[in-house]
């Protein structure tokens, strides 16, 4: 498993969940746009929220499947996000991100900064050898955000997601140890 750590960047603190995150979790993932792209509960209630803040996403990392932090704003401690490793091949050194990021926090850059540093404590801290992003073909906004955290755009997965409305096809991102170096990010700090 991953070891329980918290990340820092100039603007952010990426730590995991705690109570305190659970009313903006709920209303995060009760946001339309979140709804859209992700296969979350609906309704997305109190009980759903403090589930993963308490239960679900510790557990994830203490089951070997990945880490998931609360993305917050260094200064005010807000949660703004999320961004962790999921479906992780201990093996073959390889594990897939996902993110969110609230409506309040939206149209700053926060998922790709808060990617860019996950990434780089993953494949230079953590030896891992590759990370993968995947997008719907339809959800610019997150292909965009892959691009800017410096993943290279690989391909098409013909309908290998689900959201609400079906299955959707996902373009494939892919980061390398060897692609940090052209990649921007300062990670403040890792405990």
């Amino acid at each position: 498993m991953f070891p329980e750590t918290v990340l820092h960047t100039e603007r952010l603190t990426l730590r995991p969940f705690n109570s305190s995150d659970i009313p903006d979790t709920q209303t995060s993932c009760s946001d339309p746009l979140t709804q859209q792209w992700l296969p979350l509960p609906q309704p997305y209630t109190l009980d759903d929220a403090t589930a993963w803040c308490t239960t679900v996403a510790p557990a994830l990392r203490e089951s070997g499947d990945g880490i998931h932090f609360a993305i917050t704003d260094s200064h005010t401690g807000r949660l703004m996000g999320t961004t962790g490793l999921k479906k992780t091949d201990w093996r073959a050194q390889v594990s897939e991100v996902g993110y969110w990021v609230s409506p309040w926090a939206r149209g700053n850059g926060i998922a790709a900064e808060a990617t860019r540093a996950l990434a780089r404590w993953l494949l230079a801290d953590q030896k891992f050898q590759r990370l993968e992003l995947r997008a719907a073909t339809e959800n610019t906004a997150s292909q965009k955000t892959a691009l800017k955290a410096g993943f290279h755009r690989e391909g098409i997965l013909r309908s290998a997601g689900f959201v609400h409305t079906g299955r959707v096809d996902l373009v494939l991102f892919s980061l390398l140890p060897n692609d940090l170096a052209m990649t921007r990010c300062t990670v403040v700090g890792a405990r």
